[in-house]
């Protein structure tokens, strides 16, 4: 993550409409798979922290980070310990968390294998690997380069990821940000035809192309969140990202 983004990214966890649905879509998710309380939990890519301290409430969390700015800053501003370390080579013996997460964060690692396989390795047996990844590569644009992806999944591609080795199952999958999607898809769109119509502030994501008071905020939050009730039951045909859990043998 650029230094220059910390300090955005911080508050943009906390109160933009995308990360505030997101959120209660994850939090909602991983109570729905009952996995019991007090559960040691490897959370990875923690970012600025909000979701270590969402995880929380489901037992003790583990933070794990690779940029050591990024480390430096979550301790200082969020109280929160966490390890600096890379997901390529998690520093931990194997079968030693009940619930791994990588809430997009695997489109961040050229080698995405082996990232998912040092996950499922510290995964305990019966335990859960649950991860987030933006879908779709039409909707490439600025926001993925200034967030440094190497790319966007599509559910098949990220099913057969997990599905290497016969090691365990996928429990849950999903597209999320469903009703949002062509909207999303015709601004990423006409920001690569006319880029300076579309003028960002800050490191330049998409997350700053609207005021934070904006009506249209607001809006968007309220249709988003229509989709958090309704995950569990319906199979999704496309959306801007998906949620996959998988569980280990």
């Amino acid at each position: 993550m650029n230094k220059d983004y910390y300090f955005e990214y911080y508050k943009l966890e906390r109160n933009h409409w995308w990360f505030k649905v997101r959120a209660e879509i994850l939090m909602k998710h991983i109570k729905n798979l009952q996995l019991g309380s007090n559960l040691k939990i490897l959370n990875i890519g923690v970012a600025t922290g909000k979701t270590s301290q969402l995880l929380d409430q489901f037992g003790t969390v583990t933070s794990l980070e690779y940029d050591k700015d990024c480390c430096d800053f979550i301790e200082k501003e969020v109280g929160i310990p966490v390890i600096n370390g890379s997901i390529l080579e998690l520093p931990f013996q194997a079968d030693s968390f009940d619930l791994v997460c990588a809430f997009d964060v695997i489109e961040h690692v050229e080698d995405h294998l082996k990232a998912v396989q040092e996950m499922k390795r510290v995964c305990k047996p019966r335990g859960i690997v649950s991860v987030t990844v933006p879908a779709f590569m039409a909707l490439w644009g600025q926001h993925d380069v200034v967030n440094n992806h190497y790319r966007r999944y599509v559910l098949p591609e990220l099913t057969t990821l997990f599905n290497q080795q016969e090691d365990g199952k996928i429990v849950f999958k999903n597209y999320f940000n469903f009703i949002l999607f062509l909207p999303i898809l015709s601004v990423r769109f006409a920001a690569r035809l006319a880029p300076s119509l579309f003028q960002r502030k800050g490191a330049g994501s998409d997350f700053t192309l609207l005021k934070e008071d904006a009506f249209i905020n607001k809006l968007l939050y309220k249709l988003f969140k229509l989709e958090v009730p309704v995950l569990k039951r319906l199979r999704l045909p496309f959306g801007v990202s998906i949620l996959l859990t998988w569980q280990k043998h």
